[in-house]
C-alpha cells in the first residue's frame, strides 16, 4: 500500500472507479499467469499466517495475501499488520555478572 493509498483511506476518501478497475485486472491477470486456484491460494495464505504468527501476533482481521503482476513479473505480496513481537521467541541475552 502506497502513502497516498494510506492517506486516502484514513480521510475516508474513495478511489477512483478506473483505479478499481485496474487493481481487480491485474489481479485476475497475476492469478492467469500463476495458474493457482483459490483453494490452493486460500492454502497457501492460511500456512503463511501460520508461520509468521509462531514469531510475531498479527492483526488477523487487516492483513491480506494476494498475488500482484507488474508487467511480466508476478509477485505473492504479504500485507500483515504486526501487532507485537513474541516474548517467548526473542533471543535471551545472558546477564552480565
Amino acid at each position: 500500500m502506497t502513502l497516498r493509498e494510506m492517506i486516502d483511506r484514513l480521510l475516508g476518501r474513495q478511489q477512483a472507479s478506473a483505479t478499481t478497475a485496474k487493481h481487480r485486472l491485474q489481479l485476475v491477470l497475476a492469478h492467469d499467469r500463476s495458474d493457482l486456484n483459490p483453494d490452493l491460494m486460500e492454502q497457501m495464505r492460511r500456512e503463511i499466517l501460520e508461520v509468521v504468527n509462531r514469531y510475531v501476533e498479527l492483526d488477523l482481521e487487516g492483513g491480506d495475501v494476494t498475488l500482484e503482476t507488474e508487467e511480466r513479473a508476478t509477485a505473492l505480496v504479504a500485507n500483515l499488520p504486526i501487532r507485537r513481537v513474541r516474548d517467548d521467541v526473542l533471543p535471551q541475552v545472558p546477564a552480565v555478572q
